[in-house]
């Protein structure tokens, strides 16, 4: 398989002139450095150059801190990182807490610029266009400058839009923030013309595609339709953008919000028009629940036929050993010497449905007494709860536990002196393994994660892509616009295509009640894949989802009269289980919302550096 080969070229990035000279020798070219001039009349260096403007990407969302812990999604084991600052509503232009460089101001303008200057070298191109070359990187070009300021646009709102590299020695370099709007025209104008460019050309795995191009432009549109920046509703939904003087580059002051449900339905259903792409969407019927878990996890790990999910994605090789590789080593259970960095918080295991397609609850005491079953087959795909079974344990661990289960709980034991005793689970943070490693929610992540035996602990690497862009994405983009336009029965036949696959029973609700059943199942499916964040800020849900305290489960287990054991493994014939939910300590973690979190604030750096630039509001 073809994957894309980030290089850093510092002959490209550099591209270094030399002060000419009569001395033949002193005029001598360095050795490692080319000129901007041979960059651009040479194909080969000219892809090169776009080549590295992919490494705005990063590591997809593979990173050790990743977006889901800043929703409710997950929690941070570790503190101290800035996602404290963010949760807790501390953020701030000298201090913003958590940000990664897919959402940094600078190194998303640092790729625009060397995007502009592949579109402007290759306006006029120095070499023969053999085989059409000159056309496919210059939608290279467009995509990924569209892309890059559709994530600008989706943290910050309206940025400056530079369509030319500056040179030196320019007048001005300050410039204002465009209109919400005019950003959104310019990236759907980008997509389009990448589309175009790209048609007909096959383009290696993790490289941009009239698909790629597509989805960018069906993701934008919804967000430019959806209540964060409808400027009436956003502002009746929060005082703090209602009393914002310049409303016009958070969203649309005016307009028909209808027109642009339409144009995000229509987008969508261009990606859903593609051949090629989408898993097991033609079913009919419920698949069986073990079928359900293995269907999703065939397109989280991409194997079995789940890699047809992919548009876009950032793929990872063993013989370049990048952190992406490891999400296994960051997420994993500390009985296994892993980081259990994110872990799931007990307010996303809590909306995964029953089986039968109620809500789950506590105060439902079949429910409460075994919480882990009868539910949506993806949950057992995405987390890793109390008797999850898993690999095979490390040396040091598998003579404590040679079932292989998940132990997130404390449970009784018959220690050598015969003595009922209490034992804490190898994978809590009283484990005799790394304790310091271990879940503060007692839940690990499990999507994503390679399930390979051979891949257990920090000497091992994977290789699961990151999905920036996926089938599934865009039949919940249809199906949101179909039911903001009232077509409710199209998009139950969308909704139930994911849900069949998932081995889940159909959606039949109507209305508003049909949008809250939506809003649940994407977040179920797309779980860990940065949707939730951004789902919660445009819908104006933070404050009772983001703003959540955060939910953890506390386990205990005793014996049954007349049941022992010496060695604990789960088994509800021998014990007695005890289930309690509760709020992490708010000495970890004291989540709080407020409404000046709807955008980021741009730093104080790029502020004083440019003094047209509006902040946004609440800072």
């Amino acid at each position: 398989m073809n994957k894309i080969k980030y290089i850093y070229l510092s002959i490209i990035t550099t591209l270094f002139l030399i002060t000419s000279c009569n001395d033949d020798f002193l005029n001598t070219k360095p050795l490692g450095e080319v000129s901007e001039a041979d960059v651009w009349t040479d194909p080969a260096l000219t892809e090169a150059f776009v080549t590295q403007i992919y490494n705005g990407l990063g590591f997809g969302g593979f990173y050790e801190e990743m977006l889901a812990s800043l929703t409710d999604e997950a929690l941070f084991t570790h503190p101290g990182r800035g996602i404290n600052t963010f949760m807790e509503s501390r953020s701030n232009p000298a201090d913003r807490g958590k940000v990664n460089i897919t959402q940094d101001w600078p190194a998303m303008y640092q790729r625009i610029r060397a995007c502009n200057l592949a579109l402007k070298n290759l306006a006029s191109p120095q070499f023969e266009n053999t085989n059409g070359i000159v056309e496919r990187l210059r939608g290279e070009a467009l995509f990924m400058r569209a892309y890059y300021y559709h994530q600008l646009v989706r943290y910050y709102g309206g940025v400056p839009l530079i369509e030319r590299p500056y040179e030196l020695g320019e007048a001005d370099y300050t410039v204002v923030r465009n209109t919400f709007e005019e950003c959104v025209n310019f990236i759907v104008k980008d997509c389009d013309e990448a589309a175009q460019l790209l048609d007909g050309k096959t383009m290696a795995n993790g490289r941009a595609s009239k698909a790629a191009a597509l989805a960018l432009k069906s993701r934008i549109l919804l967000y430019a339709a959806s209540d964060l920046h409808d400027i009436p509703t956003a502002s009746a939904k929060s005082a703090t953008i209602g009393g914002f003087s310049d409303k016009n580059i958070l969203g649309y002051i005016d307009g028909s919000r209808d027109a642009r449900w339409l144009a995000a339905k229509n987008a969508a259903k261009a990606v859903l028009d593609l051949p090629g792409y989408g898993y097991q969407t033609n079913l009919s019927a419920p698949v069986t629940p073990a079928q359900g878990t293995t269907n999703y996890m065939n397109m989280s790990l991409s194997k079995g036929g789940g890699e047809s999910e992919l548009i876009f994605a950032r793929y990872f090789i063993n013989l370049k050993t990048e952190d992406g590789g490891r999400v296994g080593l960051f997420n994993g259970p500390n009985g296994y010497h892993n980081w259990a960095g994110n872990t799931p918080i007990q307010n996303l295991v809590d909306d995964y449905e029953m089986m039968d397609g109620t809500s789950f609850d506590w105060n439902n005491t079949a429910h409460a007494s075994a919480p882990y079953q009868n539910r949506d087959p993806r949950m057992d795909a995405t987390i890793l709860h109390d008797g999850s079974p898993w690999k095979p344990r490390t040396a040091d661990g598998a003579g404590k536990d040679p079932y292989n289960q998940i132990q997130t709980g404390q449970y009784q034991i018959v220690n050598s002196e015969n003595k009922v005793v209490s034992y804490f689970g190898l994978d809590t943070r009283q484990s005799s393994i790394e304790d310091w490693n271990g879940t503060r929610t007692g839940y690990y992540m499990r999507k994503f994660i390679d399930p390979n035996p051979s891949i257990v602990d920090q000497n091992t690497w994977q290789e699961i892509p990151w999905p920036f862009f996926r089938y599934t994405e865009a039949m919940f983009n249809y199906a949101e616009a179909c039911i903001e336009l009232g077509e409710d029965e199209e998009a139950r036949t969308w909704l139930n295509k994911i849900r069949f696959r998932a081995g889940m029973p159909a959606i039949t609700e109507s209305g508003d009640a049909l949008k809250q059943r939506y809003r649940n199942e994407r977040r179920i499916e797309m779980a860990y894949e940065e949707q939730r964040y951004h789902d919660a800020r445009r819908w104006m849900i933070a404050p009772e989802t983001l703003g959540q305290k955060a939910g953890i489960i506390n386990i205990t287990a005793t014996f049954k009269p007349g049941k022992s054991l010496t060695l604990y493994k789960y088994d509800p014939q021998i014990y007695n289980y005890i289930y309690k939910p509760l709020n992490i300590d708010p000495g970890i973690e004291n989540r709080e919302w407020k409404d000046k979190m709807y955008f980021l604030p741009i730093s104080r750096d790029e502020i004083n550096r440019n003094a047209k630039l509006v902040q946004n509001p609440g800072f």
